[in-house]
C-alpha cells in the first residue's frame, strides 16, 4: 500500500456513474450472497446460523462509505452520540432515512421495500439525479430501483450474480493463466462426482480438498473433505436433494486447500470506461475460514506486491468485458514459500475493507499500522455509545496521527437485543479500527480494549 489513499469516494463515483458528484444512496445489504443463493443446491449444514440480526445492522457501515450530499437508508436511527463522535472526527456525514418497522430478521432492502413512505422519498431522490449504491445487487436491489425509479450505480442483479460465483473466479482465472490451487468446476452430480475422484488423488498424496457453495460466504457454505467417507456422504447428500428436487443443474466448486501462512484481501475499481484502479491489499486476519478483521499495511516485497497489481489489471478488464464496473475484491493467500496465490476468490461487490478507506485515508498516517476488526460482546441490556466509550475511555482514537481506536459500526452492538428472550443475555459485537505507530504497540492497544470491556462487564472472548 503506497502511503494514505485519497479521494476513494470521488473515483467510486466517477467510476460507476461517469461523475465525481452524483448523489449515491448506500444500503449496505450485507451478506447478499444469501439472496443469490436462493433456489440454488446447498452442502449439508452441520451447524445452525445465529447472528442474522447482527449481520443485518452492519447496513451502518454505509455511513463511512458515503459523504455529504449522498444518502444512506438505515434499518435504525444511529445512536446521537455516535453521530457526534464521527462529526468529531471531522467526517462529514451524508444524511440518513431510516425504515419506519425494521424486522431484525431481514435485510435493509427488504425493509425498505415494505415502508411506502420511505419509497417515495427515494422516489423523489431519484427524480433530483440521485442514484442506487448497495453493498451488492441482487434481484431485491433491482426491485427497489425499479419501484423508486432510482437508477443503480451498478451493473443488474443477473450479471452480478455470475461474476460473484465461485465458478465465474475458477474459470476466469484458467482462461487468464493466473495462478490458483488446483480444483474443479461442477454444474451436475456427473461433475461433482468426477471432481470428487480427482480430490480422493489429492488425499491420497496427504493433500487437503474442501468442497464450497458457488455463492457461500462468512465460512458458511464450505465442507473440508477430511476423507473418502465426507467426500461419500457430501455426494450422496448433493445426489439426494438434486433428486428430490427435479432441478439437475448444481453450482459448486472442489479445489485443494493450500497450506499457507497468511491470508490476502486486494481491492480495485473497475470504471465503466473500462479503466482498472488498483486500491489497496491488506492482510486477512481470520479464524476456522470465517473472516475476521485486516491488517495494514500488508508488508509485502515488490515482487509480491506486483504480482496482485498485474492480477488486478488482468481480472479488471475482463470483468469490463462482461459489462461490470464497480467495487472488486480479491482473495489471496501466501503459502509457506512466501509464494503469492493471487486468485482464491473473486468477490465483484463492496467488502469490508471497503467501509475502511475513508477513516483510513484520514488517520492512518505514514509509518502506522492498523488492525480493522470487530470486538465480541455479551450484553444483558442494550448500552449507548456513550456507555462503551466511557469503558474505553482514552484508548478511542482523538484524531489524525495519534494512536487509538476508531469506532466505525455501533449499531451491531445492541443488535441482537430484539431477537433475544426477555431477560437473556445477547451478543453483539464492536467494530472498530486499532491505529498505533509500530506493531507492538498495536498488540497492546488491541489487547487493551478488550480487557476494558471485560473489565466493564460486557467483553465475550470467542
Amino acid at each position: 500500500m503506497d502511503g494514505p489513499l485519497a479521494g476513494f469516494g470521488r473515483r467510486l463515483k466517477s467510476a460507476v456513474t461517469g461523475a465525481d458528484d452524483t448523489p449515491l444512496v448506500f444500503l449496505g445489504n450485507f451478506e447478499v450472497e444469501e439472496v443469490w443463493a436462493r433456489g440454488e443446491h446447498t452442502l449439508p449444514r452441520f451447524s445452525a446460523s445465529s447472528g442474522n440480526a447482527v449481520v443485518n445492522r452492519m447496513d451502518e457501515f454505509a455511513l463511512l462509505l458515503a459523504g455529504e450530499g449522498d444518502h444512506v437508508v438505515l434499518k435504525t436511527a444511529p445512536d446521537p452520540a455516535y453521530l457526534e463522535y464521527l462529526t468529531e472526527l471531522g467526517l462529514g456525514l451524508p444524511d440518513i432515512h431510516v425504515v419506519a418497522g425494521q424486522d431484525s430478521q431481514r435485510k435493509v432492502t427488504e425493509d425498505v421495500l415494505a415502508d411506502p413512505a420511505l419509497l417515495d422519498t427515494l422516489r423523489a431522490l431519484a427524480a433530483d439525479g440521485a442514484r442506487l449504491s448497495p453493498h451488492g445487487v441482487s434481484v431485491l436491489e433491482e426491485e427497489l430501483s425499479a419501484r423508486t425509479g432510482m437508477p443503480l450505480a451498478a451493473p443488474g442483479a443477473a450479471l452480478c450474480k455470475d461474476v460473484n460465483s465461485k465458478i465465474y473466479s475458477r474459470r476466469v482465472a484458467d482462461e487468464l493463466g493466473v495462478r490458483q490451487p488446483a480444483g474443479w468446476t461442477c454444474e451436475s452430480v456427473d461433475e461433482l462426482a468426477d471432481a470428487l475422484d480427482r480430490a480422493r488423488e489429492l488425499l491420497a498424496q496427504g493433500r487437503r480438498t474442501v468442497v464450497k457453495e458457488a455463492f457461500g460466504v462468512s465460512g458458511k457454505g464450505i465442507v473440508v473433505l477430511e476423507s473418502e467417507r465426507w467426500m461419500d456422504r457430501a455426494l450422496r447428500m448433493v445426489r439426494q436433494r438434486v433428486e428430490r428436487s427435479g432441478e439437475s443443474r448444481i453450482a459448486f466448486v472442489v479445489e485443494e486447500w493450500v497450506p499457507h501462512q497468511g491470508d490476502l484481501n486486494y481491492q480495485f475499481t473497475v470504471s465503466r470506461d473500462g479503466s482498472v484502479h488498483f486500491d489497496f491489499v491488506k492482510r486477512a486476519v481470520t479464524e476456522g475460514g470465517v473472516h475476521k478483521g485486516h491488517r495494514f499495511p500488508a508488508h509485502l516485497s515488490p515482487a509480491q506486491d506486483a504480482t496482485l497489481r498485474e492480477t488486478a489489471e488482468l481480472l479488471g478488464k475482463r470483468l469490463a468485458a462482461d459489462g461490470y464496473a464497480g467495487v472488486v475484491g480479491v482473495d489471496a493467500l501466501l503459502d509457506g514459500d512466501d509464494a503469492v496465490w493471487p486468485v482464491i476468490e473473486i468477490n465483484a461487490r463492496n467488502n469490508m475493507s471497503t467501509y475502511q478507506v475513508r477513516l483510513q485515508e484520514k488517520f492512518v498516517g505514514p509509518g502506522q499500522v492498523a488492525l480493522a476488526r470487530h470486538y465480541p460482546v455479551r450484553l444483558d441490556r442494550p448500552r449507548s455509545f456513550g456507555e462503551i466509550r466511557g469503558l474505553l475511555g482514552d484508548l478511542v482514537c482523538p484524531g489524525a496521527g495519534r494512536s487509538g481506536l476508531l469506532v466505525n459500526n455501533f449499531a451491531t452492538v445492541n443488535a441482537g437485543a430484539e431477537a433475544a428472550a426477555p431477560g437473556e443475555p445477547f451478543d453483539g459485537r464492536l467494530y472498530g479500527i486499532a491505529v498505533a505507530s509500530s506493531p507492538d504497540e498495536l498488540t497492546a492497544l488491541d489487547e487493551g480494549v478488550t480487557a476494558r470491556l471485560l473489565a466493564g462487564g460486557v467483553g465475550h472472548a470467542r
